[in-house]
């Protein structure tokens, strides 16, 4: 094979691993998500994920969007300055009044149990509340979840784990405002 052969042979599997690197099929462990956005209350219409235990047209489920953060697929559809995704890529349900929660995501379904303290209550079981100063309070904490069931491209993490880091504003009008980080990983939670 002559020199220009060689370049072109070159230039073509540099052009295949670059796209192999920058279009995401599969999560990565870890993966992260960031859930961002006013909770809207789920009463009829929503979709069957396929995750054993989840009814989200049950009645007890709110949800607000979900954004990639790192290592899932369109982790990269980023504004060009902007740290925070611009574009939701999935939903997330959750029951304020109970102790499960739900990821619909691109070629897939997560299914989750929080552990002690579920979100309920007063306090929805955060650790800190902080005054907003205008009738509102930020609930501050981090809660540790359980993967119940997975479905798609995350089917390998059933069993593991989810790390919320979670800023929940619950706003004087009673609605909730979701500024929450969760670190999804294989392993389970020790």
């Amino acid at each position: 094979m002559g020199s220009g052969g060689l370049a072109s042979l070159l230039s073509s599997t540099r052009q295949t691993l670059a796209q192999a690197t920058t279009t995401t099929t599969v999560p990565t462990d870890p993966f992260i998500l960031l859930l961002r956005g006013v909770y809207v209350p789920i009463t009829s219409g929503a979709p069957d994920l396929g995750l054993e235990g989840i009814d989200l047209n049950d009645g007890s489920y709110s949800r607000t969007r979900i954004y990639p953060v790192f290592g899932i697929p369109s982790a990269d559809d980023q504004d060009d300055n902007s740290n925070v995704p611009s574009r939701p890529i999935g939903n997330f349900y959750v029951q304020f009044s109970g102790n499960l929660c739900a990821f619909q995501l691109p070629r897939g379904a997560i299914a989750m149990q929080f552990l002690l303290p579920p979100p309920q209550g007063p306090s929805l079981g955060f650790g800190q509340q902080v005054p907003d100063g205008l009738g509102g309070v930020y609930n501050e904490g981090t809660f540790e979840l359980t993967i119940t069931d997975a479905t798609g491209i995350y089917k390998d993490f059933k069993g593991g784990h989810d790390h919320m880091v979670d800023r929940l504003h619950q706003l004087a009008s009673g609605k909730f405002d979701e500024f929450c980080f969760c670190v999804i990983s294989q392993y389970p939670f020790p």
